[in-house]
């Protein structure tokens, strides 16, 4: 079992030192397309967080939210769907565009687990790197004001939220684009709006919103647990000294979910196949 492991963690970091490199040869054919990527992609990631930005400066903070309070759970926003971007570039994480389009022959056809593919072929640490920057700085910039006590224990914290963050995104994603391997022409984009919906939700204190809004958002939709609820817990916001422990438990029941309906996706694929492409492999 042990080396199994070991062989699957060594064959997906070759893997991704493969996938980095072509990345690194996409970005640089030239000097005007490695800058028009860093640039483009910085800007709209601060674009994206821009009006809550201007309202928190605005009013000083929203509602019990101070200004650095708010920049901050925007950075921690940005940084987690960064490290989306660079994981899980090339529709890896709008997965329904690959089910819905017959692509996941291509992926079936190489000789080595569907989830090893998945997990590697969409490494894009250059290209996708830029949406990881702003994310950085603006964390950065209010744990400064806020004078946050960076401690080992407390940057340990902060990273397994990031990813755990992450994982809650991925899983809403492959939760939704599943969907595909039913409806192939229906749900194509379902991943799409998923992902949107989550994007445009994720920057915004939730504490006035309710109690049967704050559960949908913690739930059903899950787009507190992108930055608000974590933030909650990182900054002292939330008492509990448990707090910090819900977001990656959240994320592994939303992995499981996610999983468990993917799977039951595939099989049904494994038994109709592809619905999107002729026998000449081009799409009807």
């Amino acid at each position: 079992m042990a080396a199994r492991a070991a062989g699957a963690v060594a064959r997906a970091l070759a893997l991704w030192r493969v996938a980095a490199y072509l990345d690194l040869m996409f970005v640089t054919r030239g000097p005007q397309q490695a800058l028009g990527y860093a640039v483009t992609d910085s800007v709209l990631s601060l674009a994206a967080a821009s009006g809550t930005l201007l309202l928190a400066e605005r009013f000083a903070g929203i509602g019990h939210w101070t200004r650095h309070q708010v920049i901050f759970m925007l950075g921690y926003a940005i940084l987690a769907s960064g490290i989306l971007s660079v994981l899980f570039g090339y529709n890896v994480l709008f997965i329904s565009r690959r089910l819905g389009r017959g692509q996941l022959d291509h992926t079936l056809l190489q000789p080595q687990p569907l989830w090893l593919s998945l997990l590697t072929e969409g490494f894009m640490p250059f290209s996708g790197a830029a949406e990881l920057l702003p994310g950085v700085g603006l964390l950065l910039w209010a744990a400064r004001r806020l004078e946050v006590a960076a401690t080992p224990g407390w940057i340990a914290l902060l990273l397994l939220n990031l990813l755990a963050s992450a994982a809650v995104v991925w899983s809403f994603s492959y939760l939704w684009g599943s969907l595909a391997f039913w409806a192939p022409r229906a749900a194509e984009e379902i991943s799409s709006s998923a992902m949107r919906m989550m994007s445009q939700l994720r920057s915004f204190p939730l504490d006035g919103a309710g109690g049967l809004l704050t559960g949908g958002l913690l739930s059903a939709l899950p787009a507190g647990f992108v930055a608000w609820y974590p933030c909650r817990a990182l900054l002292g916001i939330d008492p509990s000294p448990y707090a910090v422990a819900v977001t990656p438990m959240a994320a592994g029941v939303a992995l499981a979910i996610a999983l468990w309906v993917f799977c039951r996706g595939k099989k049904e694929y494994d038994r109709t196949g592809s619905q999107r492409y002729s026998s000449f492999g081009h799409r009807r």
